[in-house]
């Protein structure tokens, strides 16, 4: 008789927990909103951001500091973008991380321009130190913006959603996208600089940091708009992740210019367990 053990299945599960374990090692923000998501919604955005951050982590100096050249950089991203678009048709991929993205993009129905803007930002870094207003937002739509409508695709993957309330939901996830980014461009600013040579933000001033604030705080708030239109399933999560990065918000605002040039502002473990505690609690007595 034919040996009828689930070789997929195992190799599967194996690359679900690869991600798993990706997100747990580089975010706790999004490690703990993950966690209110339903599990088969939280173990697809966890192959979607183990892809974006093995990405990031190519063009963000980890190949650098293995001894690679530029030119073989990018190569590398080269290579690694190549794979990860075959994998919107191929069943199986050796490395567990594509294998795991692969099986949610299917599913989801990612689309190939959406990857391919997400690519072409991270290429920009490899090259691209100073940004016009233009470049800028070309640069947050392809790095933050497609990732927030291929969470959106996640969450929508069982919906019957209305074309209205799916077009409210896309702007949501776009602006929430938008502010993710520019919330990293002020936490990271010595890092970009320093140790990236890149300039996101070319002159910073105070009066720039509040305008900057002012715009996050706006996006924020047209995401928070789009949540209760979410499934059950991804509301509460959205929701923490969203009151998570607005407390960050107020950490940038209230911090010092100097502060802000020399240090990564983050929120206190007990604050972001509190937010995600009333983050579940909301969307429950929602229900």
């Amino acid at each position: 008789m034919a040996d009828q053990r689930d070789f997929l299945g195992r190799f599967d599960a194996m690359s679900s927990k690869a991600t798993a374990t990706v997100i747990a090692h580089y975010s706790t923000s999004f490690t703990l909103a993950s966690r209110l998501l339903s599990p088969k919604t939280r173990h697809d955005i966890e192959a979607l951001y183990g892809m974006v951050r093995v990405a990031d982590e190519i063009v963000d100096g980890a190949a650098a500091a293995a001894g690679c050249t530029p030119e073989a950089v990018a190569e590398i991203l080269d290579n690694y973008e190549h794979q990860v678009l075959l994998s919107l048709d191929t069943p199986f991929h050796t490395d567990p991380v594509i294998h795991a993205f692969g099986n949610t993009a299917r599913k989801c129905g990612f689309e190939k321009a959406h990857i391919v803007a997400f690519f072409n930002s991270m290429r920009r870094d490899l090259s691209q130190t100073t940004y016009d207003p233009t470049q800028l937002d070309e640069y947050i739509y392809g790095s933050a913006e497609v990732i927030g409508l291929m969470c959106l695709k996640i969450f929508l993957q069982d919906s019957k959603a209305s074309a209205k309330d799916r077009e409210a939901m896309e702007h949501g996830a776009r602006r929430l996208g938008a502010a993710f980014q520019k919330v990293n461009f002020l936490r990271d600013l010595a890092e970009d600089k320093e140790d990236l040579g890149r300039s996101y933000l070319p002159v910073f001033t105070e009066s720039m940091r509040d305008e900057i604030v002012l715009d996050i705080r706006a996006d924020l708030d047209a995401a928070r708009l789009s949540i209760p239109l979410l499934p059950f399933g991804a509301r509460a999560g959205v929701r923490a992740a969203t009151d998570l990065y607005g407390c960050l918000v107020d950490n940038l605002e209230s911090a010092s210019l100097e502060d802000l040039k020399n240090g990564r502002i983050s929120v206190a473990k007990t604050k972001k367990a509190s937010l995600a505690t009333k983050a579940m609690w909301k969307e429950v007595f929602r229900k």
